[in-house]
C-alpha cells in the first residue's frame, strides 16, 4: 500500500470514507474535498468479517473515490500494538475494495472528540482524522 502526502492525492480524489479503527469499535466519518469537512456516520460495531460487510455497506452507499485510515502512534511518535493493526486494516480495505487508501497520524483524536462533547467519540475520531487530512490537501 502506498501512503501518499496530501499534495500528492490526485484532484479528481474528492469524496472520502474515513475510519478510526478499533478492535471492537471503528467509527466512521464520510466527507469531502470541496467543502473539506466532515460528518459523522454510525460506528461499526463488529469484529472480523462483520465489520469488512460494514464497510461495504457503507462504500455501497457513499461512492468514495478513496479512503482515509486513521494510524495511533505514541505521544513521541513511536509505532506501538495498534499502530500495526491500524495499518493491517489499511492494507486489507485497499486489498478488499480496491480504492486508494490514506493514512493520517490519529494521536488524540479519540480524546479531542470527548473534549469536544462527541456523543459517539468513535465517529468524532473519524471526523477529526478526515478534516485534518482534507486540510492538508492542495
Amino acid at each position: 500500500m502506498s501512503v501518499l502526502a496530501a499534495p500528492d492525492v490526485p484532484a479528481h480524489l474528492q469524496t472520502f470514507l474515513a475510519f478510526d479503527f478499533g478492535l471492537k469499535r471503528t467509527g466512521v466519518a464520510v466527507g469531502n474535498r470541496l467543502l473539506r469537512s466532515a460528518q459523522p456516520q454510525d460506528t461499526l460495531r463488529a469484529e472480523g468479517e462483520a465489520r469488512f460487510e460494514g464497510v461495504a455497506a457503507r462504500i455501497r452507499e457513499w461512492q468514495p473515490d478513496a479512503l482515509v485510515v486513521g494510524v495511533p502512534f505514541h505521544p513521541d511518535g513511536a509505532a506501538h500494538e495498534n499502530t500495526v493493526r491500524a495499518r493491517k486494516f489499511a492494507r486489507q480495505l485497499q486489498g478488499r475494495f480496491r480504492l486508494p487508501v490514506f493514512e493520517v497520524d490519529e494521536r488524540y483524536s479519540t480524546t479531542a472528540a470527548r473534549e469536544a462533547g462527541a456523543r459517539d467519540a468513535d465517529a468524532g475520531a473519524a471526523c477529526i482524522i478526515l478534516e485534518q487530512f482534507l486540510r492538508n490537501l492542495p
